[in-house]
């Protein structure tokens, strides 16, 4: 399975969003506010989570976080880029 694609899975599945299919999710729209999925900061953390249990990815930087989760194209990167698991 490609990476956008399990990411799409793993959100919908921990953020409960349960009227949302894979690919009703654009892999560059943002993930925050009124364009994208309209996600917020309790989310965030739901993310983060996600990231280190399935990734071995630690983001304590929220500047950091802000970027990572911009867009699922940009979770990919990051994953691809420093997952351990």
């Amino acid at each position: 399975m490609e990476l956008i694609e399990e990411l799409k899975l793993k959100m919908i599945e921990a953020l409960n969003l349960e009227d949302l299919k894979p690919e009703d999710i654009d892999n560059d729209a943002p993930l925050f506010g009124d364009e994208g999925i309209g996600l917020d900061s309790i989310d965030v953390l739901e993310l983060i989570v996600l990231m280190e249990r399935n990734y071995g990815i630690k983001i304590s930087d929220s500047k950091t976080g802000k970027h990572i989760f911009s867009s699922v194209r940009t979770m990919a990167d990051f994953v691809a880029e420093n997952r351990t698991k």
